[in-house]
């Protein structure tokens, strides 16, 4: 009897304490955008995060140096038009020589690594990149359509 008792107790508590965490759904959830965004049930996704730092190549002429950062704008407008390159920008200035970073809508180094060898700032060695798996808000696809109407010079 007393085990029975016991029995019971823990399963209320298991019930009560399985309630008390339940998830409920987001009232604003979108099903057809997240299956676009290609969103897991709490709205993320795997992304690539790419932090470019100085390479080892620094002694390049202004004009070849202007060159291969002209090169890298348009390699980084080209990925974001196939919509492999989700966030891009500057970092400012620190101690341990970070230029930049990408967030590149693939799932692996591998595939990361494929896309920025086309930049001509890798290929020169100007730039050289760390790659990081990362999960983050598949919102963020969303950004550069945003940020299209928010631009009013582009590159």
């Amino acid at each position: 009897m007393k085990t029975n008792l016991i029995i019971i107790a823990s399963v209320i508590c298991c019930c009560w304490i399985g309630s008390a965490t339940a998830q409920t759904t987001n009232k604003n959830y979108d099903e057809k955008l997240a299956r676009e965004l290609k969103a897991d049930d709490y709205g993320m996704k795997k992304y690539i995060l790419v932090i470019l730092k100085s390479g080892s190549v620094t002694d390049l002429p202004k004009a070849k140096l202007d060159s291969v950062f002209t090169g890298h704008m348009a390699n980084i407008n080209k990925l974001a038009t196939e919509g492999k390159l989700i966030v891009a920008g500057p970092m400012g200035k620190n101690d341990r020589s970070y230029r930049g970073i990408f967030i590149l809508d693939v799932e692996t180094v591998e595939e990361a690594q494929k896309l920025t060898t086309t930049d001509p700032a890798i290929i020169s060695q100007v730039l050289a990149a760390e790659y990081f798996p990362w999960y983050g808000s598949a919102a963020l696809k969303e950004t550069l359509k945003i940020h299209s109407k928010i631009e009013k010079k582009s590159h």
